[in-house]
């Protein structure tokens, strides 16, 4: 999909200093997510997968996607500690870029969309449940979108209380 991009100077940055971003929306219930297109390798549509045993709540499981066997992770459990149970298939998978070789569920999925870093407003730190994972939120379409970094989702995801250890 074709997006109308602002006048660009010589050295290909917009006229007026704002960075653009490419965002793709999701959502999982009455939330919209967004990543940066940069982070996503793919996308697919109804895909069944396997739970993990005593795996957080944060994981959803496994799923194969072209071949590659993902973690996928549930954004709204991991950021927002919005447990959500997942029925066979899931809608859509949004496969993520690295060698984690992570995924994220999510009920729809968007078409890209082009923000300005200037739009993003950032996360306040007196939001306990918003960390360094939360880049902001962005208004677009009369929805907020919750931007996250998708490099700190899995620490996050696993991110446990250690247990005692037994020492002999």
């Amino acid at each position: 999909m074709p997006h109308a991009s602002p006048r660009t100077a010589n050295n290909g940055s917009p006229a007026d200093g704002a960075q653009l971003h490419d965002l793709l929306p999701f959502t999982i219930q009455d939330r919209v997510f967004g990543i940066f297109a940069e982070h996503v390798d793919a996308t697919a549509e109804a895909k069944p997968f396997a739970p993990l045993p005593r795996a957080p709540d944060s994981i959803v499981g496994v799923v194969c996607v072209r071949g590659r066997m993902l973690t996928v992770l549930d954004s709204a459990a991991v950021l927002l500690k919005e447990q959500k149970r997942w029925e066979q298939p899931l809608p859509y998978v949004v496969v993520l870029r690295g060698d984690e070789q992570l995924a994220l569920a999510a009920e729809t999925c968007g078409d890209t969309i082009t923000v300005s870093a200037e739009d993003i407003e950032r996360a306040s730190h007196s939001d306990a449940n918003l960390d360094d994972a939360v880049l902001g939120t962005v208004k677009h379409g009369g929805e907020e979108i919750l931007v996250f970094d998708a490099s700190r989702l899995f620490g996050r995801a696993v991110q446990r209380r250690e247990r005692r250890r037994r020492r002999f």
